[in-house]
């Protein structure tokens, strides 16, 4: 017979192996900048859709050379549509909008850029650098739509949330909070 105490310890280590095991599971990218690396962790289960996406850009390496082109300290860190002279490059394709997953816009998140269509996302995602409620999903409000969190990096994030920024002219029109030395993703690929 199992005493209470041992009972209790071996209910912990199993939940720290369901959890280990879970979090396991979910695939990890490991994104390469001009200011260091970060690793990711794909939440698969709640945005299948969304990962997927990521996964295949990833995969094309559609992210190699394009740059956080929107940087706003305190709010996010925005990467996916631009190179470093702001030339835009069109993602290949959109998903559906998963905000709806039960994740939140926490610090250290991941979530889709989308336009004011909900299911507009396509390649750029941000890194939010506080818990931003505002940006969740709310009852009959669609949200922008997190997939994932930083596993390591996130001294670059902080990194890259110090840099000077300026506004840029591109062919879609001036965008602000555009770093003025360009912070390029060298690489990105699954670990």
């Amino acid at each position: 017979m199992i005493g209470p105490s041992r009972r209790l310890a071996l209910n912990a280590l199993f939940a720290m192996t369901v959890s280990a095991s879970a979090s396991a599971e979910n695939p990890r990218v490991a994104l390469s900048t001009t200011m260091g690396d970060m690793t990711i962790e794909l939440f698969a289960a709640e945005a299948p859709e969304t990962v997927s996406n990521f996964l295949a850009l990833v995969d094309d390496g559609f992210y190699e050379g394009l740059v956080f082109h929107r940087v706003v300290p305190g709010f996010v860190i925005q990467a996916g549509g631009h190179e470093a002279d702001m030339t835009y490059r069109p993602a290949p394709r959109t998903v559906r909008n998963e905000s709806d997953n039960g994740l939140r816009n926490e610090r250290y998140t991941l979530s889709m850029a989308r336009l004011a269509a909900p299911d507009s996302a396509g390649a750029q995602f941000f890194v939010n650098l506080a818990d931003n409620e505002t940006l969740d999903y709310r009852r009959g409000r669609p949200g922008y739509a997190v997939f994932g969190k930083l596993v390591d990096g996130q001294d670059v994030v902080r990194a890259i949330e110090q840099v000077r920024t300026t506004q840029a002219q591109t062919s879609q029109g001036a965008l602000s909070d555009v770093p003025v030395e360009p912070v390029v993703i060298t690489g990105a690929a699954r670990q």
